[in-house]
């Protein structure tokens, strides 16, 4: 079964569903049944260095970088 991406007109929701063939997928905020199919995003690759860099400054700013070891800590500048 494939995942599908939605967008409800109706409310605004933007949804991903697991939808069989010839099942009408509701949206899960209003119930209505007139979709719109989205184009899928796609992730970035996991190893792009300024996506980690950006990460770890995120991290600094909200205090969540206790599980970097002592080295990664300091790349975090």
């Amino acid at each position: 079964m494939p995942i599908h991406d939605y967008h409800c007109p109706a409310c605004g929701a933007d949804f991903e569903r697991l939808v069989r063939l010839r099942t009408v997928p509701s949206c899960p905020g209003c119930g209505s049944t007139a979709l719109e199919k989205a184009v899928s995003r796609i992730a970035p690759h996991a190893r792009v260095p300024g996506l980690i860099a950006e990460n770890r400054r995120q991290a600094k700013r909200e205090g969540h970088f206790s599980h970097y070891s002592a080295a990664e800590r300091a790349k975090v500048g």
